[in-house]
């Protein structure tokens, strides 16, 4: 995709679409990404959501599976609906560190 090609989809945005573009291209520039964080003691490295050790891929393919936030919500009772939020960007934002690598 060209620049002038994603300067056009951008001003198509709504007010609040263009805010979640904002923090997600400062938060990629920061690589702090709200919620999330990778601590190489904690499940390998892998990114977590914060203070917890369930990982944001682990949520990916548990959605990916056709579960719902309200049943990762029950299943996880010490995740929000804002921390699942924070992984579903970070998972988009990172496609690479969410697929599953088996041995």
């Amino acid at each position: 995709m060209v620049l002038k090609d994603l300067e056009q989809q951008l001003l198509a945005l709504s007010p609040s679409e263009k805010v979640q573009v904002i923090q997600l291209l400062a938060q990629s520039l920061t690589n702090n990404w709200q919620g999330i964080e990778k601590n190489p003691r904690i499940c390998g490295g892998e990114a977590c959501i914060a203070n917890t050790r369930i990982p944001v891929w682990l949520l990916v393919e548990a959605r990916r599976l056709g579960y719902s936030d309200g049943d990762l919500l029950k299943s996880y009772p010490t995740v929000t609906a804002a921390d699942l939020a924070n992984a579903w960007v970070y998972a988009k934002a990172h496609p690479d560190e969410s697929a599953i690598n088996y041995p």
